[in-house]
């Protein structure tokens, strides 16, 4: 595999062949630094033979460390001008990587895989969110072994931001009801070509057991609404939830309280209250 490294064409070169400019419409930011890339690719662990996903190639640059690391990667690709350059990796590692062409919002990565892979992606910024959700979103344990996610830093600080911090939210619970979130490494803004507005991070979640009785609905549902008016006390941003105000009680949470102040297990408890609530 190391050999089939050194006869691949710079990045950059591969890049003006094929007139690969990022996409803005995209949200596409290349990066060609190739230590870094490694570095990235090493977040998992070992990769050898392990099944990957990775969303958003472009033209492959972490698709390579990722291939050279020896992974088996499962390309999505939306934008098609990429495609001949990804065609020329698999070339260079035959059997070992596999590229679909189409909108990773619209395609069941699950069905994709016999085994677990782990999901490795410099994330297009405009559907990375989104797509995070929807694999938190699944069923649990899930379908992944872990995810390693480039994300805008303020996404990233939003995603392992704990109680009382000015970025715990909506996605902190999401993302730590049920794995651990770490920031793996700052990515500076240089890093990219173009270079963005904003600096990046690399987030690395791994999933753990999930609380019983938790439906995610009704936690996205809680957390949607209490942090959508987060400055307003939960009595008063939580009133539209059917149940969740009587829930507040049982569990003991005060309905003077803000959202920011409720740790992940006071909303997975308070999911829980409400959940069974409707069942009753």
């Amino acid at each position: 595999m190391s050999d089939a490294v050194t006869v691949l064409p710079p990045l950059r070169e591969v890049i003006a062949r094929y007139g690969l400019n990022a996409s803005k419409a995209l949200g596409q930011n290349f990066l060609f630094d190739g230590q870094l890339l490694k570095r990235i690719a090493a977040v998992p662990g070992d990769l050898r033979d392990a099944e990957v996903l990775e969303v958003g190639p472009g033209p492959g640059g972490l698709t390579r460390a990722l291939l050279a690391a020896g992974a088996r990667v499962t390309a999505i690709e939306r934008d098609r001008r990429c495609i001949p350059a990804l065609a020329e990796l698999g070339e260079a590692y035959p059997g070992q990587l596999r590229v679909i062409e189409g909108d990773a919002m619209e395609i069941e990565a699950s069905a994709l895989f016999e085994g677990k892979p782990h999901i490795v992606s410099n994330l297009p910024y405009n559907i990375g969110t989104a797509l995070l959700v929807g694999w938190l979103s699944t069923s649990w344990l899930p379908w992944w072994q872990s995810c390693t996610l480039m994300f805008q830093k303020e996404v990233a600080e939003r995603i392992v931001a704990k109680t009382n911090d000015d970025h715990y939210g909506r996605l902190a619970v999401l993302a730590q009801w049920r794995s651990t979130a770490r920031i793996a490494m700052p990515v500076h803004r240089s890093a990219f070509t173009p270079p963005p507005k904003v600096m990046s991070a690399v987030v690395h979640l791994t999933p753990v057991e999930a609380p019983e009785g938790v439906n995610f609905a009704i936690l996205e549902r809680l957390t949607g609404a209490a942090f959508g008016q987060r400055r307003k006390m939960l009595r008063q941003s939580l009133k539209g939830v059917p149940g969740a105000l009587d829930a507040l009680e049982r569990i003991g949470v005060e309905a003077t309280r803000r959202a920011e102040t409720l740790s992940v297990e006071d909303f997975t408890a308070l999911a829980k209250a409400v959940g069974s609530t409707r069942r009753d």
